[in-house]
């Protein structure tokens, strides 16, 4: 099939760069000519395991082309999907900025010669596709049906390609008078369930909810493991071990039981948010635990920037802190609602001078907070620091061995560390001199003699 991907960033052009591989002709399209030019070129416009490599195999065998043309996409497609970003609105609002989505709807609809079937992939609040139908319908040149469907996606950064070959399921909502758009879908996404991912064929609104929904019983099971954190630190439990007894429990299960900051990327925080939001307008009580959930994860980052505080003496201000990890989870260079930048933008505001490394993310780090100072290397972010603090549990971080710590110890004017993953051996980093600070655990012994006074 011939399908066009409207808005290239995280979703759409791993969904983009997914249907090629699964055998269709693809046209993605983006209003940023930069980015346009960097997918033309065969490269990804950032880190993803393997997109890059397909991307350059795909655009040269022809069956993914990158464009900033409406008109393009228009004449290339008959079904075209939207996955153009709708981010939390700014100034503190918490329901989701449908702007571009809108716009998409707008400049793409006039331009229609045949019948067309648009799919909203992007995470929407509830009756939003109802309303987009609406606006199609209202644009649509004479004689040519718009059908407005969604069918959000289920796609784990670092897992997308993984994912658009064989997702755990596909949610498709349909409007009441559908024509021919669950045929047009199934024919699009027939390589995807003959692999065995399951299709749910339901109606708009609880297609929408299908999204949301689960990233909000996501982020409530992160921030209840990270609630039981809080209590093993004021009673000397281990959370590590809490949760993996709990895993043990087929219930409940081991995914998202790794306490730490919280939840960050671009889905978890602006879902939970938007369907707290979608709560109040409608008067629901039941959905504020969601808004408790969310409390939560923002007082663990608090709780980090606390036990850098306490280790600095009590105040910050001038005291250089080496950071260690800025994107929100290993694996990914995103840094959007990062816990570890915002505890590292924290301290920076309170005076602490930062020295953040991170082995994926610092480019884009760098590029969106000049005002942090960035080091080459772990190492680097521990010279003359007064405290280091583990915010993102990437390997290189995690795996230290022993005569490696003794010489970071060192370099540091003082050999303490905040662990906000509880993920760090304690063990191994105590003999190595370090004072360990834990989230989720009790405090751990204080190094004597090896850090520069």
């Amino acid at each position: 099939m011939k399908i066009s991907v409207i808005g290239c960033g995280r979703l759409g052009v791993p969904y983009a760069t997914g249907l090629a591989i699964g055998g269709h002709e693809v046209l993605g399209l983006d209003v940023a000519p930069a980015t346009v030019r960097i997918l033309s070129a065969g490269r990804a416009p950032f880190e993803e395991p393997g997109l890059a490599e397909a991307i350059a195999r795909h655009r040269d065998d022809g069956t993914l082309r990158f464009t900033n043309s409406y008109d393009d996409v228009a004449a290339h497609a008959d079904l075209h999907i939207l996955c153009v970003g709708t981010p939390q609105q700014a100034g503190g609002e918490l329901a989701a900025d449908l702007s571009d989505l809108n716009t998409a709807v707008v400049d793409l609809v006039p331009r229609l010669e045949r019948d067309a079937v648009i799919v909203v992939k992007s995470s929407v609040p509830v009756g939003t596709t109802a309303h987009l139908g609406g606006v199609a319908r209202s644009l649509a040149p004479a004689g040519v049906t718009v059908t407005v469907v969604c069918s959000p996606d289920f796609l784990r950064e670092g897992m997308s390609l993984e994912d658009t070959a064989c997702p755990s399921r596909i949610v498709l909502g349909l409007p009441p008078d559908p024509g021919d758009a669950e045929a047009t879908l199934r024919q699009a996404w027939d390589f995807q369930i003959a692999a065995g991912s399951p299709l749910v064929v339901t109606d708009l609104t609880t297609a929408e909810m299908c999204k949301t929904a689960a990233n909000a019983f996501l982020a409530t099971k992160v921030s209840s493991i990270n609630a039981f954190a809080a209590l093993c630190e004021a009673t000397a439990g281990d959370v590590r071990q809490l949760s993996r007894a709990l895993a043990l429990d087929p219930r409940i299960g081991g995914d998202f039981l790794a306490a730490g900051l919280g939840w960050g990327g671009s889905c978890l925080p602006k879902d939970l948010r938007s369907l707290i939001a979608q709560g109040r307008e409608r008067g629901l009580a039941d959905l504020q635990i969601l808004a408790e959930a969310d409390a939560i994860n923002q007082r663990r980052q608090a709780r980090a920037v606390e036990l850098a505080r306490q280790a600095c003496g009590g105040v910050l201000l001038g005291r250089r802190v080496g950071v260690w990890g800025l994107a929100f989870k290993p694996g990914v260079d995103d840094i959007r609602d990062s816990p570890a930048l915002a505890v590292a933008l924290a301290i920076h505001g309170e005076g602490g001078i930062v020295s953040a490394y991170d082995p994926m993310a610092i480019g884009i780090a760098r590029a969106a907070h000049p005002e942090l100072s960035y080091a080459d290397s772990a190492a680097d972010a521990l010279v003359d620091a007064d405290v280091l603090l583990h915010l993102t549990a990437w390997p290189e971080f995690t795996g230290v061995g022993r005569e490696r710590l003794v010489r970071l110890a060192r370099l540091a004017r003082t050999p303490v560390v905040v662990d906000g993953h509880a993920a760090l051996d304690q063990a191994e980093w105590i003999s190595a001199g370090w004072a360990v600070e834990s989230l989720g655990r009790a405090p751990a012994a204080v190094a004597v003699g090896v850090g520069r006074a």
